[in-house]
């Protein structure tokens, strides 16, 4: 997925997450503000919620609309559904990602189960094979790491994290197919 600047749907998302950090809820722990509004507004709640996949969501659309092509985040506020939603083919599963975090790239989604139904989501940043780490760029967040924040931060993120249950990797559709064939 490649525009005519050369970039990739999933690099230019990354570019998107990068310029919305510091991006704050108004109120703090309101889950709304100018900017979380058009968030959640992106993928259809015009009610306060948590963000964070509308957050993922928001970055991957602003990112196709300037490359003119399909966004191909799943358009869903909840982060289990887009999970659930989304091609098996796209996914990385946690234990995968552990034995082979080459198959992660920066523009991959992170998916975190925290029981009940709930999730937490951001995009990976950058792969760091030798501590066996993302980066991430995570809307709804804050300095704790809460799941439940109030601002657009960067973490450090483990890939053996138990919470952890997979990547979504919308530019890896043909390395992927390469690795499992």
């Amino acid at each position: 997925m490649e525009n005519t600047s050369g970039k990739t749907v999933s690099q230019l998302a990354v570019e998107v997450a990068v310029s919305q950090l510091g991006q704050q809820e108004v109120p703090k722990g309101s889950n709304k503000g100018p900017m979380v509004d058009q968030y959640l507004k992106s993928v259809g709640i015009t009610f306060p919620a948590a963000w964070c996949q509308a957050f993922l969501y928001w970055c991957y659309l602003e990112a196709s609309r300037k490359a003119g092509l399909h966004c191909p985040v799943v358009r869903t506020g909840g982060v289990l559904d887009c999970w659930n939603k989304t091609a098996e083919n796209l996914k990385v599963h946690a234990t995968e990602a552990l034995s082979r975090p080459d198959l992660l790239s920066a523009g991959d989604q992170i998916i975190f189960k925290h029981g009940a139904g709930t999730g937490h989501t951001g995009m990976v940043v950058a792969v760091d094979k030798d501590s066996m780490s993302v980066s991430t760029i995570e809307g709804n967040t804050n300095h704790d790491g809460s799941r439940e924040g109030y601002e657009v931060e960067r973490k450090i993120r483990k890939l053996n994290d138990p919470h952890l249950l997979g990547f979504i990797c919308y530019g890896k559709v043909a390395q992927k197919a390469a690795v499992v064939a």
